[in-house]
């Protein structure tokens, strides 16, 4: 039943939360009709509705304990924690009272633990790989020691991960964001590059400086490579021409060369870089 109501709120928001939500129900056979009103979704928190009469939430722990005042006893959360293993946790609350939790199995995705060791040989030190995420601590560390990550930061905010980036920078660091989330946008805003998935949200997307035409995270290291190997090309090209036109220059100054061999020459390195 929990499942059934969680899915009949959550189908309205392509969030990954929501549609695993939804996804568990429709697995098992779980149809349900429109009982509530109008939904509201608060960025970062969940999302509010009127079902029967009675206030429904759905979301983080924050979002239903300290902003809805909802009751969560030292007992529940001590069986919710028991039980829940790695897993994000999404509470329910209907009328002020919590109805039930749903523990979603959120593993990272199948590249990412290689995508992490192209970029460290790519010039990016593991240490300074840092993951931000709004789950509970238990899941992301769980995530993070699959990853190797040594450094994460749980339950935080979108304005938490905008601060962390701008702290980051005062701190004389060069910044790259990576996300795809609307509670991602202010922090992507904030970086000195920020990238963005195929599969990110529309605001993720227009917030990040590169978007990615794929979905996979090895791309990030493809991008560094090729960044790289741009700029590479770029200096030694600009190189060639400041020493190969003032060749020019001199050699027509002094008499050496013709003008119009001087123009063809350098039209002619032109063509050939």
């Amino acid at each position: 039943e929990i499942l059934r109501i969680a899915a009949c709120i959550e189908e309205h928001f392509p969030h990954s939360v929501a549609r695993a939500i939804v996804k568990g129900a429709a697995d098992r056979g779980l149809n349900h009709q429109e009982e509530h009103a109008e939904v509201q979704y608060i960025v970062a928190h969940g999302i509010a509705t009127t079902l029967h009469g009675k206030r429904a939430i759905i979301g983080s722990h924050h979002f239903v304990s300290e902003d809805e005042h909802v009751e969560i006893t030292a007992e529940q959360q001590a069986a919710i924690e028991a039980q829940s293993g790695g897993c994000s946790v999404v509470y329910l609350a209907i009328g002020g009272k919590l109805s039930g939790v749903l523990c979603i199995s959120d593993p990272p995705r199948a590249e990412a633990g290689e995508a992490i060791g192209l970029l460290k040989k790519a010039g990016i030190d593991l240490m300074d790989v840092v993951m931000l995420t709004g789950d509970s601590q238990k899941a992301a560390e769980v995530t993070a020691a699959k990853l190797g990550i040594t450094k994460c930061f749980a339950q935080v905010l979108p304005e938490d991960k905008h601060r962390y980036v701008e702290q980051l920078k005062a701190d004389g660091h060069r910044v790259i964001m990576v996300g795809d989330g609307i509670n991602d946008a202010p922090a992507l805003a904030a970086a000195d590059v920020s990238v963005a998935m195929s599969d990110a949200s529309d605001t993720a997307r227009e917030a990040a400086d590169i978007p990615l035409r794929g979905a996979d995270l090895t791309e990030l290291a493809t991008l560094r490579t090729l960044s790289e190997k741009l700029m590479t090309r770029i200096h030694r090209n600009y190189r060639f021409i400041i020493g190969f036109n003032s060749s020019l220059l001199l050699l027509g100054l002094f008499g050496i060369i013709a003008p119009t061999t001087s123009a063809f020459l350098h039209n002619a390195s032109t063509m050939a870089i």
